[in-house]
């Protein structure tokens, strides 16, 4: 698998022959056309104009034209040398509202996509849903009803047989804790509502989406490989206190384990449903046969994973103060009753996340002993910089190439500990509409500048162009590693 071990003194770490190399990008992020071709509102189209909801006011409107220069970033792909490219359908472009026939021409728009993937030699890795809710279901409840479940569930079987004959990894659903619990809880994403017993009822009714719609793939293309990409983190306590290390357990509850639990067990954690137990509606929404849908065997495990954290609860957040760390002044869940701490001296992104490549391993390594040994991707992992295009011409972001190299070292490491792991995406294939944040953080190894929609590669895209056509990636240890 590789000429060194962890610790040997050989620094070239090859990967096992067939190891997946891809990127990603998500349909609202990059397409624009938010308008033609019969697509219909998102809950993102409506969000983005709420004022004060997304940086400078930005909207997905043109985001990187993708929509109109596929072929330029098809191009783009198949000089970076991928062997696979995650993309998303966007639900809207499929069924306007959410409901009803195909729209022909939004169909054809993605079979255009997986047309020139192939014809390039890149395997389509396609994400059925990345947070593009048609705009007319959230008028009828949105993910906190089971209705927009079974409309999923429609549009799965639509885009299923629309494209099944040339797309064989199919991804169910994208973080649903992001769409849930910040869409649904904090209100920092689309559509912006603050309701810890919403966000709960969505939690589920997402999962049920999933549920229904496995089936529906093993029915519409047969061989299919079926998975779900789920955001995943390393919470760590910040103390051996034992109310910070009950912190971090409810941290993890909430960000890992009512996911990975119904996903890989058939239940939700017992301590998470009695801290919901007074959430309205909460998980009172669940009815009996569920959660076997929501645990249905898969094929893989799509894995998202950027930063670690590090809690403690309310009450000690002064210790943590004297002991030198900086305390988050607010939590986006008070409910949880912890503190987020910022670790003295470690680098971190123009996110303001932590760089410690160590916690992907121990995550993977986690989701082996206790969940699944069903083949992981890591399904996106990157890094946002403040880059710039230099009087040269040229975007030296040797930040993030130092990330990457370490992010994709400790893939190897998990690897030298027995972990399934197969792929490797990154995020992004291009800087993109970052969500709240708008175009104000760059992810891509592509630099675009979006008024005119002009591409310019990164270092870092000719790093791993190199690293995909070496299969193999110089050992790098992280801040914080042991």
């Amino acid at each position: 698998m590789s000429t060194s071990g962890p610790n040997s003194q050989s620094p070239i770490r090859l990967f096992p022959p067939g190891f997946l190399w891809g990127a990603a990008t998500a349909s609202y992020q990059i397409e624009g056309a938010t308008t033609e071709d019969g697509r219909g509102p998102s809950i993102w189209d409506t969000f983005s104009r709420q004022p004060g909801a997304v940086w400078n006011g930005d909207t997905g409107d043109v985001a990187c034209d993708h929509y109109h220069r596929m072929e330029e970033d098809l191009d783009l792909l198949g000089e970076l040398g991928v062997t696979a490219y995650r993309f998303s359908v966007a639900w809207p472009r499929i069924q306007p509202t959410g409901k009803g026939p195909a729209n022909q021409r939004g169909l054809d728009f993605y079979h255009r996509l997986v047309d020139g993937l192939r014809a390039r030699r890149i395997e389509p890795t396609l994400t059925l849903y990345h947070w593009d809710l048609p705009q007319a279901l959230e008028d009828e409840g949105g993910w906190c009803v089971r209705d927009t479940a079974e409309r999923f569930a429609e549009y799965v079987d639509i885009v299923a047989r629309a494209l099944g004959s040339d797309v064989e990894r199919w991804i169910t659903l994208n973080e649903p804790w992001c769409s849930s619990w910040l869409g649904y809880g904090a209100g920092q994403h689309a559509p912006g509502v603050r309701d810890i017993g919403k966000a709960a009822a969505a939690n589920h009714h997402l999962l049920l989406a999933h549920g229904m719609a496995v089936p529906i793939l093993r029915s519409a293309v047969p061989g299919a490989k079926v998975g779900i990409t789920l955001n995943l983190g390393d919470e760590r306590p910040g103390s051996e206190h034992e109310l910070d290390v009950a912190a971090a357990e409810r941290a993890d509850g909430n960000l890992n384990r009512l996911f990975l639990e119904p996903v890989f067990h058939g239940r939700y954690p017992e301590d998470m449903l009695a801290h919901y137990a007074k959430a309205d509606p909460g998980f009172s929404v669940v009815r009996e046969g569920d959660l076997a849908l929501i645990s249905q065997p898969l094929d893989f495990l799509g894995v998202n994973y950027y930063f670690p954290s590090t809690v403690v609860d309310e009450s000690r957040a002064t210790e943590a103060r004297l002991a030198g760390y900086f305390v988050a002044p607010i939590e986006m869940f008070p409910d949880l009753h912890v503190r987020s701490l910022e670790t003295p001296g470690r680098d971190k992104t123009a996110m303001d996340w932590e760089i410690q490549a160590s916690g992907l391993t121990s995550l993977l390594v986690r989701i082996r002993d206790e969940y699944t040994t069903l083949p992981i991707y890591i399904t996106e992992n990157g890094a946002a910089f403040d880059d710039y295009v230099d009087p040269n011409g040229r975007v030296l972001d040797a930040n993030r190439v130092a990330y990457l190299q370490e992010h994709i070292s400790a893939v190897h490491d998990a690897l030298d500990a027995g972990v399934n792991v197969q792929g490797y995406f990154v995020w992004s294939l291009l800087d993109n509409f970052e969500w709240s944040f708008g175009y104000s953080r760059r992810f891509g190894i592509v630099w675009v500048d979006f008024p005119t929609g002009t591409r310019l590669t990164k270092q870092s895209y000719h790093w791993y162009r190199d690293t995909i056509r070496a299969n193999s990636v110089e050992y790098a240890t992280s801040i914080g590693s042991s």
